[in-house]
Protein backbone atom coordinates (compact mmCIF):
# COMPACT_ATOMS: atom_id res chain seq x y z
CA UNK A 1 0.00 0.00 0.00
CA UNK A 2 1.25 3.38 -0.87
CA UNK A 3 2.56 5.65 2.10
CA UNK A 4 -0.51 8.67 2.93
CA UNK A 5 -0.37 12.35 2.68
CA UNK A 6 -0.80 13.72 5.73
CA UNK A 7 -2.65 17.45 5.68
CA UNK A 8 -3.99 19.50 8.46
CA UNK A 9 -6.91 21.17 8.43
CA UNK A 10 -6.70 24.99 8.49
CA UNK A 11 -9.70 27.19 9.37
CA UNK A 12 -10.24 30.79 7.70
CA UNK A 13 -8.26 32.49 9.71
CA UNK A 14 -5.32 30.24 8.40
CA UNK A 15 -5.24 29.05 12.28
CA UNK A 16 -4.57 24.98 12.47
CA UNK A 17 -6.94 23.74 15.82
CA UNK A 18 -4.39 20.50 15.49
CA UNK A 19 -1.45 21.99 15.57
CA UNK A 20 -2.65 24.40 18.71
CA UNK A 21 -3.83 21.49 20.31
CA UNK A 22 -0.52 19.76 19.79
CA UNK A 23 1.58 22.26 20.94
CA UNK A 24 -0.45 22.50 24.05
CA UNK A 25 -0.10 18.92 24.88
CA UNK A 26 3.97 18.86 24.07
CA UNK A 27 3.65 21.75 26.90
CA UNK A 28 1.39 20.27 29.72
CA UNK A 29 1.93 16.23 28.77
CA UNK A 30 4.86 15.51 26.65
CA UNK A 31 4.81 11.88 26.73
CA UNK A 32 1.05 11.93 25.49
CA UNK A 33 2.28 14.20 22.24
CA UNK A 34 5.18 11.53 21.51
CA UNK A 35 2.04 8.88 21.30
CA UNK A 36 0.19 11.22 19.08
CA UNK A 37 2.75 11.52 16.95
CA UNK A 38 3.82 8.07 16.66
CA UNK A 39 -0.16 7.38 15.95
CA UNK A 40 0.22 10.00 12.88
CA UNK A 41 2.84 7.59 11.57
CA UNK A 42 1.04 4.88 11.73
CA UNK A 43 -1.64 6.52 9.48
CA UNK A 44 1.22 7.59 7.40
CA UNK A 45 1.84 3.90 7.07
CA UNK A 46 -1.23 1.79 6.94
CA UNK A 47 -3.88 4.67 5.67
CA UNK A 48 -7.49 2.90 5.43
CA UNK A 49 -6.25 -0.26 6.96
CA UNK A 50 -5.75 1.02 10.42
CA UNK A 51 -8.52 -0.86 12.84
CA UNK A 52 -9.01 -0.81 16.97
CA UNK A 53 -7.21 0.16 18.94
CA UNK A 54 -5.60 3.03 16.96
CA UNK A 55 -8.28 3.78 14.44
CA UNK A 56 -11.60 3.49 14.31
CA UNK A 57 -14.35 4.87 11.81
CA UNK A 58 -17.21 6.68 13.49
CA UNK A 59 -19.37 7.42 10.32
CA UNK A 60 -19.84 9.77 7.61
CA UNK A 61 -16.60 9.95 6.97
CA UNK A 62 -15.14 11.09 9.79
CA UNK A 63 -12.04 8.73 11.94
CA UNK A 64 -10.78 9.25 14.71
CA UNK A 65 -7.15 8.23 15.68
CA UNK A 66 -6.75 6.83 19.16
CA UNK A 67 -3.58 7.22 21.77
CA UNK A 68 -3.62 6.83 25.38
CA UNK A 69 -1.48 7.65 28.04
CA UNK A 70 -2.43 6.11 31.67
CA UNK A 71 -6.14 6.52 32.28
CA UNK A 72 -6.39 9.51 29.67
CA UNK A 73 -7.72 9.32 26.08
CA UNK A 74 -6.28 11.50 23.29
CA UNK A 75 -8.22 11.21 20.47
CA UNK A 76 -7.16 13.23 16.78
CA UNK A 77 -10.10 13.18 13.88
CA UNK A 78 -9.53 12.90 10.64
CA UNK A 79 -11.35 12.11 7.07
CA UNK A 80 -9.95 11.08 3.73
CA UNK A 81 -9.89 13.97 0.97
CA UNK A 82 -8.25 11.79 -1.90
CA UNK A 83 -6.59 8.79 -2.66
CA UNK A 84 -4.20 8.25 0.18
CA UNK A 85 -4.51 11.59 1.39
CA UNK A 86 -5.83 12.01 4.76
CA UNK A 87 -7.19 15.75 6.60
CA UNK A 88 -6.10 15.89 10.78
CA UNK A 89 -8.80 18.31 11.82
CA UNK A 90 -8.19 18.55 15.53
CA UNK A 91 -7.37 16.08 18.89
CA UNK A 92 -9.10 16.78 22.07
CA UNK A 93 -8.98 14.43 24.92
CA UNK A 94 -11.85 12.34 26.34
CA UNK A 95 -14.11 10.78 28.64
CA UNK A 96 -16.78 8.00 27.51
CA UNK A 97 -18.38 8.90 24.44
CA UNK A 98 -16.62 11.29 21.81
CA UNK A 99 -19.03 14.07 22.18
CA UNK A 100 -20.98 14.86 19.26
CA UNK A 101 -19.35 18.66 19.21
CA UNK A 102 -16.37 17.18 18.11
CA UNK A 103 -17.70 15.45 15.28
CA UNK A 104 -19.47 18.21 14.48
CA UNK A 105 -16.70 20.35 14.32
CA UNK A 106 -14.83 17.34 12.24
CA UNK A 107 -17.61 17.75 9.41
CA UNK A 108 -17.85 21.14 9.30
CA UNK A 109 -14.22 20.81 8.51
CA UNK A 110 -14.47 18.11 6.01
CA UNK A 111 -17.33 20.47 4.43
CA UNK A 112 -14.78 22.97 3.58
CA UNK A 113 -11.87 21.40 2.45
CA UNK A 114 -14.08 19.33 0.09
CA UNK A 115 -15.53 22.54 -1.82
CA UNK A 116 -11.83 23.50 -1.77
CA UNK A 117 -8.97 21.46 0.00
CA UNK A 118 -6.02 24.11 -1.25
CA UNK A 119 -7.44 26.74 0.92
CA UNK A 120 -8.75 24.94 3.94
CA UNK A 121 -5.50 22.27 4.35
CA UNK A 122 -1.51 22.63 4.83
CA UNK A 123 0.97 20.47 4.84
CA UNK A 124 3.26 22.61 5.86
CA UNK A 125 2.67 21.85 10.14
CA UNK A 126 5.27 21.31 12.81
CA UNK A 127 4.89 20.01 15.47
Amino acid sequence: MPQTTLLVYKNAAEETPLVEWLDDLEDTEPKAHVACLERFQQLERSGFELRRPVAEHLGDGIYELRAKRGKVHYRILYFYCGRNVACLTHGFTKEGEIPPIEITRAKKAKALVERNQDRYTTNEWEV
